[in-house]
């Protein structure tokens, strides 16, 4: 046996080297899992959970005084959330399961639950575009409003009926067609009957001021009564090139002190408004809005008024014309006249044209 050799020494070597082994594999071990660990809690936050369908995006509306119950069945009554834990785990991480913001949010097909968390707990609402035009009745606009906010028609009307809040806004029921300028406005969702009437006379007063007011003076009249000519213009016409034309014979004819004898005046009154002409009859028709027994203007608007004739009566075509009726050719534009008697010529070709037409 060699003197080199010693077997005590060489075992006592080994053995102390093992538990550096095992500590490294465990340690190895425990990297692996804490990798793993790492990439399920990377995967739970980050990747993308939110599905749209064939769309790109989806929108949701979040009610007022929703829980985070109401979220999830949204959410999940809608397909949009691939992993329902997943979200619910980082909901509740950020903590949104207690602080739930209504309104409407925009979903895309790229977030994670931690976009989707972050933005619904911030409340960082996509707006709407909300549009009205078309609409003869405080009803009618409560209807279309309420389609697209929140706030319901109900309340909506019950604030118009409310005299003291129309007070506060400088408006009667009469005249509130008076802040209400047809446009496209961006509001939140969540927006209520008082924040949409308010934001209203807010944009009215933007619209008016300027050179709109000093055409008021020039032309001797308020802007409830500019709105209340404008809506009888609008119902005259469609034809925004002749709109200043025939504000310019109503002018003429209050000049005169003449009964305006506006036919879409009758219609409002009458209440049917799908009648399609307008008969001796209706003359006779017992309202404050009968411009053939009342003179001066109506109490208010019949109509909501475009902004082209609002500003057609603001500049009103200034001519010697005291009448017109629709044109023979239903081109839709007017023919005009300034006596009676051509006018009686004019008027006698359209009633054979609608008679040709079986139109009654």
């Amino acid at each position: 046996m060699s003197e080199y050799y010693h077997p005590r020494y060489s075992n006592s070597k080994s053995r102390r080297s093992k538990p550096w082994r095992v500590i490294f594999v465990i340690f190895l071990l425990l990297l692996i899992l804490g990798g793993v660990a790492v990439w399920k809690s990377y995967s739970v936050l980050l990747d993308p959970n939110v599905y749209t369908g064939s769309e790109s995006e989806a929108f949701i509306n979040i009610p007022t005084g929703s829980n985070f119950e109401d979220v999830k069945k949204i959410l999940y009554d809608n397909k949009l959330i691939n992993s329902k834990t997943n979200f619910e785990i980082v909901a509740k991480l950020r903590k949104y399961d207690i602080s739930v913001k209504p309104g409407r949010y925009r979903l895309t097909d790229d977030m994670g639950n931690l976009d989707l968390v972050r933005m619904l707990r911030s409340g960082n609402q996509a707006p709407v575009k909300v549009i009205f035009n078309n609409i003869r009745t405080p009803e009618q606009l409560a209807g279309r409003i309420s389609a697209q906010i929140e706030a319901d028609s109900a309340s909506i009307i019950s604030l118009i009926n409310n005299a003291e809040f129309l007070d506060s806004l400088g408006v009667t029921r009469n005249s509130i067609f008076t802040i209400l300028i047809p446009n496209t406005y961006e509001f939140y969702w969540n927006t209520n009957a008082r924040t949409f009437l308010e934001r209203m006379k807010r944009e009215s007063e933007k619209f008016w001021q300027g050179s709109r007011d000093k055409r008021l003076e020039i032309i001797n009249l308020n802007r409830h009564e500019v709105i209340t000519l404008a809506s009888i213009v609008e119902k005259e016409t469609n034809m925004n090139d002749e709109k200043a034309r025939v504000a310019g014979v109503y002018m003429n004819r209050l000049k005169n002190g003449w009964l305006l004898e506006a036919d879409p005046t009758l219609v409002f009154a009458h209440g049917d408004f799908e009648i399609k002409r307008v008969l001796n009859v209706h003359k006779e028709i017992e309202s404050p809005y009968n411009t053939y027994k009342n003179k001066g203007l109506p109490p208010g608007p019949i109509y909501l008024p475009s902004i082209a004739s609002i500003d057609a009566v603001l500049n009103y075509e200034q001519h010697d014309y005291m009448f017109f009726c629709a044109s023979d050719d239903f081109s839709g534009y007017h023919s005009f006249a300034k006596t009676l008697e051509q006018h009686g010529v004019n008027a006698r070709r359209y009633r054979a044209a609608l008679d040709r037409r079986n139109i009654r």
